[in-house]
Formats: structure tokens, C-alpha cells, sequence
């Protein structure tokens, strides 16, 4: 192995080992079966489930400075950081402004793009999505995404709109902490006249949104459809367990190499 070049994959992270597992984990995997020539790292962003994973489960994990510091110290000279990120948007921005921090350590750092970049990203996501699905003729899925206030949410109605332009009109996409809601969702589910909804998150993990926010028993999307007489039906799977999402993201590394 030439150990002078190295793959850093950036996540927010997740306090939930099982789904890391399934997700995180087999995208770094991935990485490291197609990149043999380069060492993989892993880096994650949020510093509360950094801290959460070593309280609870005493793992140790890097944040992006860190990791670049471990990187400079084996010799890494060459890096290409790529994260595992939906859009671009604050936590993305963070990890440029921390790559950018310690450049001068590298010869080169190079950067791959979140997951949703280019129409073409759009559209495999969306056909990965669909090949999970059997939907039936009075069923609906409804897609929980993250959101944000940062500009970057424009892509979750780009993705819906997307969808319907491919021909799964029957797909709605809505945002636990942006635009568009569950409210914005129900109101389409009401238009649509379909009593039965599928929910899946539109995330890389099915951490704690997934488990408590979309399919959870209290003032959860499900509960609250419930209540409104929907069948509900959640699949509580990330986004990173399906190969057809991890290989955009070895696409987006192979482009900047």
C-alpha cells in the first residue's frame, strides 16, 4: 500500500451502532475495496454524538481536524476527503472550513461532493429508491429528509419534483427541521386521496430521526398519520445501506482523483 495517499470520510455521525454499522461503515468499507491504494479514515462532524459515543459507549472516533492531524502524522500526502453528507449545506460548509484550516499539512486535499451534486446524482438516488420499493396502485411513500435553514434545503423539493418528473408521482418528500414539513406532506397525502403511506427515511443513517422522529410512538410522522386514519407502514433503513447510494459516493471520490 502506498500509505502517502489517503480517503477521509466525513460524516455527521450517529450514536446508533447498528445502523453505523450498516451504513457508515460499509461506505468506508467500499471505499477501502475500491481505492486499494489508498489508506481510509473515518471523521465525524457533530461533536455531541463524538462526545455521546464516548460517554455511553466508550468509542473514540475523530472530528475532521483530528483525523487531518492523524493523517499529517502517518505520512498522508495526498487526501481526498469525501462526505457521506445529503446536501451541501452547514455541515459540509464546516468540513471545508476545517480541510481548509490544515491544508498546508497535505500536498493536495481534494474534496468529493455530497451525495445529491448534479442531476444525475438526482436521478440515481431516485431509481435506487424505487428499486427498494413495491409500490402498490393506492399506496404512497413518503421520503423523511434532515432539512436546514441553510439555502442547501432547496434540494428536498428538487428531489420531489424529480421523482414526479420520473414518473413516481405516487412519492412525496418532506423534512424533519425544514422545508417542505409533515404538514406539507399531509396536505399532498389528502389531494392524493391514498389512505395507505410507506415511510422511509432520505438519510445516510436511520438514527435517532428515523427511530423516534419518523417511525416513533409519541408525536412521531407515523403517529401523526395514524391519527389523521392513514395505514402506516415505516421501514426504518438508511439511505448508506443501499449499494446504489454508496456507489455515488465512490463516483464522486473517483472524480476528483
Amino acid at each position: 500500500m502506498n500509505s502517502k495517499k489517503g480517503i477521509l470520510i466525513v460524516s455527521f455521525g450517529t450514536s446508533h451502532l447498528d445502523t453505523m454499522e450498516k451504513t457508515i461503515a460499509r461506505i468506508e468499507q467500499d471505499a477501502r475495496d475500491k481505492f486499494p491504494d489508498y489508506k481510509v479514515y473515518r471523521a465525524f462532524t457533530s461533536q455531541m454524538i463524538l462526545n455521546k459515543l464516548k460517554k455511553k459507549e466508550n468509542l473514540y472516533f475523530y472530528n475532521v481536524k483530528e483525523a487531518l492531524e492523524q493523517m499529517a502524522e502517518d505520512g498522508i500526502e495526498i487526501v481526498i476527503a469525501q462526505p457521506t453528507h445529503v446536501i451541501n449545506g452547514i455541515e459540509n460548509d464546516q468540513m471545508i472550513s476545517d480541510l481548509l484550516d490544515l491544508s498546508d499539512r497535505f500536498r493536495k486535499i481534494r474534496v468529493g461532493k455530497p451525495l445529491l451534486s448534479s442531476v444525475e446524482d438526482y436521478k440515481k438516488s431516485i431509481h435506487g429508491i424505487m428499486a427498494e420499493v413495491d409500490l402498490k396502485e393506492d399506496e404512497m411513500l413518503a421520503l423523511m429528509g434532515h432539512g436546514t435553514d441553510h439555502h442547501a434545503n432547496s434540494a428536498y423539493p428538487t428531489l420531489e419534483y424529480t421523482f414526479h418528473s420520473l414518473g413516481y408521482s405516487q412519492v412525496l418528500v418532506g423534512t424533519v427541521e425544514g422545508f417542505p414539513d409533515i404538514r406539507n406532506v399531509m396536505t399532498k397525502l389528502e389531494i392524493s386521496g391514498r389512505k395507505k403511506v410507506i415511510l422511509m427515511p432520505f438519510m445516510i443513517v436511520a438514527g435517532d430521526h428515523a427511530k423516534n422522529d419518523m417511525a416513533g410512538d409519541e408525536d412521531s410522522w407515523k403517529s401523526q398519520l395514524e391519527e389523521a386514519g392513514y395505514d402506516v407502514t415505516a421501514v426504518v433503513k438508511g439511505l448508506g445501506e443501499l449499494k446504489v447510494i454508496r456507489n455515488i459516493f465512490m463516483e464522486h471520490i473517483e472524480e476528483v482523483m
